[in-house]
């Protein structure tokens, strides 16, 4: 089963970096206020990006290196 790396653009212009299986539902939790702490006090906005991996180990790793990135990088690497 495939997970995801993702992007979310929070309303206060910061990026949020996490990793799932279901973007879409995720990104709703988020919206809920049941995801993170972060987002919690940070709406997220929209999903500015999303990454296939072969599994969570990879998505994981890849988590690692993208949140150690600047907003700026993020939104970057989002654009492609």
């Amino acid at each position: 089963m495939p997970w995801f790396l993702y992007l979310l653009e929070c309303a206060d212009g910061s990026v949020y970096t996490g990793i799932a299986i279901d973007v879409a539902a995720r990104f709703a939790q988020h919206a809920s206020g049941t995801g993170a702490r972060y987002t919690r006090s940070r709406k997220p906005v929209q999903v500015l990006a999303q990454f296939e991996f072969a599994d969570r180990a990879r998505a994981s790793s890849a988590e690692y290196w993208v949140k150690r990135l600047t907003p700026r990088e993020k939104r970057a690497l989002a654009a492609g």
